[in-house]
């Protein structure tokens, strides 16, 4: 492996059949595997294809193992009963830098683990990012990714706040292109599931005080997934939580750095415990203003109003929330971004989340204080449907996309 290889130590998962993942090129270092059935050939032409019409890819893609076993038919899952957890699939994306430079030069590898050195950045001092996305397989055959841009963008923003490079907003997007057509396979039928796309940025190269690390790494790994809550579009039921809190004022609650996760988990298992499925945090000065659920953006509709909280530093700007603001609009709602009240909550007429993993889920109760408040009568709010129908109908390319937020991969 080349010096462009970010990492060492890869166990691939032997796969049992040749997969060639695209001609070769001057950048994309690719060996003649055996000859392939006609069928699989012609499955091969989406990754060719991309890598041919985008030049800037040519130049600076590297494909690791582009002989390794990997069949192109569809992978053997029951795809009707896909929940959302961790799959490992075929390839994975690599690039890295030093501290003071840029990222140059990425690479497809065999999906497999990974090599740190115990005193890197990211293990002992959680200087780390990551995103998530998703795929949608079209009934015509086509892909979809919903939004790439503003991940890309939001990744940097997080980047400049934890002292690390990060790739542009054109790397990042042709990353999650390459990876999700390396990966086409595992791409759940339409109505079935999406490719889950998960990238992360890390201080890969070793410190040992606390300080920025040397070397950065930037990875992508995808996984089919179905719904993010045993419930799917069913109504969940929260507890709000008043003693520990998800994020502080200038703190790191804005920006999606892993440690703002790990620091939900003891609350959120707790609440499961009880039988609820995740937890609602309140501001940690005022105790009475709503922030967030574990990993979701939450709204609180009353009447034609939709609230959410508005953003200042301890909200994550997430995408879903973005542009169910956006559709809301549309549909001629009326939308704020405000200080929301646990009593806004607790009078509201619905109450639903939002998020990458959950794209829209209603909520069915609220437990705050002991005090049970239920919304509508067991089933999907009205507005939440509607949101929901609306927002997924475009991302699976369903309907036209008037928004111009989706990205066909052809």
């Amino acid at each position: 492996m080349e010096s462009g290889a970010v990492f060492a130590g890869l166990h691939p998962t032997p796969i049992s059949q040749p997969h060639l993942l695209g001609p070769a090129r001057s950048a994309i270092k690719l060996l003649s595997p055996p000859s392939l059935p006609l069928q699989v050939v012609q499955k091969q032409s989406r990754f060719a294809s991309f890598v041919n019409q985008n030049n800037s890819i040519g130049k600076s893609l590297r494909v690791a193992s582009p002989t390794s076993n990997v069949a192109l038919e569809q992978a053997d899952i029951d795809w009707d009963n896909l929940g959302f957890g961790f799959m490992p699939t075929d390839y994975m994306y690599t690039m890295k830098c030093s501290q003071e430079e840029t990222f140059s030069k990425g690479e497809l590898q065999r999906f497999g683990n990974i090599e740190l050195s115990p005193s890197s950045g990211i293990l002992n001092y959680g200087q780390g990012l990551f995103e998530g996305l998703k795929a949608y397989r079209k009934h015509d055959g086509n892909i979809l990714l919903f939004r790439p841009e503003e991940n890309a963008m939001r990744l940097r923003v997080g980047a400049e706040r934890m002292c690390m490079p990060a790739p542009t907003v054109e790397q990042f997007v042709e990353a999650v292109k390459a990876t999700v057509l390396a990966n086409e396979r595992w791409i759940p039928p339409p109505g079935k599931g999406s490719l889950y796309i998960r990238p992360l940025l890390m201080g890969s190269g070793a410190v040992l005080g606390l300080a920025p690390a040397p070397e950065y790494t930037f990875l992508i790994y995808v996984s089919p997934v179905g719904n993010y809550f045993k419930e799917g579009l069913a109504p969940i039921n929260l507890i709000v939580e008043t003693e520990m809190h998800r994020a502080t004022p200038g703190g790191t609650g804005g920006v999606k750095t892993i440690g703002n996760y790990a620091a939900v988990l003891r609350a959120q298992c707790a609440a499961k415990a009880k039988g609820f499925s995740d937890v609602l945090y309140l501001d940690s000065i005022h105790k009475k203003y709503l922030e967030e659920v574990s990993s979701c953006n939450v709204f609180v509709v009353k009447d034609n109003v939709i609230l959410t909280p508005a953003i200042k530093g301890t909200i994550l700007p997430g995408i879903t929330r973005k542009s169910i603001i956006d559709v809301a609009l549309s549909l001629g709602f009326k939308a704020e971004e405000r200080l929301v009240t646990v009593d806004d909550l607790l009078d509201a007429d619905e109450v639903f989340c939002t998020g990458t993993a959950v794209v829209i889920s209603p909520v069915g109760s609220i437990t705050y204080l002991g005090k049970r408040v239920t919304y509508g009568g067991d089933g999907v709010g009205r507005v939440s449907q509607l949101l929901y129908t609306t927002l997924t109908s475009l991302q699976m390319g369903l309907t036209e996309d008037k928004m111009g937020w989706t990205v066909q991969l052809k």
